[in-house]
């Protein structure tokens, strides 16, 4: 069981500014949570595939890109045939 001292001490770890009111409300949260995290523990499963690997993805398959002119076209604000951003720093 979480405590509230323990989500103070998160809240501080995570640099998640809560006030001292919303404490009880995030512990009961939080308790909820874990608590159904043991209900699905419970839960019986498919068992895993024999190769333990399954790759729910599409296959890749090369494919033209788009031109650079058309890419630029939507771009705000281009340099040097390149997407200019504002720096961020």
């Amino acid at each position: 069981m979480v405590t509230e001292s323990d989500i103070e001490h998160i809240a501080e770890l995570a640099d998640i500014g809560i006030s001292r009111d919303e404490v009880p409300e995030f512990t009961r949260q939080f308790n909820a949570i874990l608590e159904y995290f043991e209900v699905l523990d419970t839960v019986e499963g498919e068992s895993a595939p024999a190769d333990g690997i399954t790759n729910v993805f599409r296959e890749d398959e090369p494919r033209p890109c788009l031109p650079q002119e058309a890419v630029l076209a939507n771009a705000g604000s281009t340099e040097n045939g390149f997407i200019k951003t504002p720096r961020v720093m």
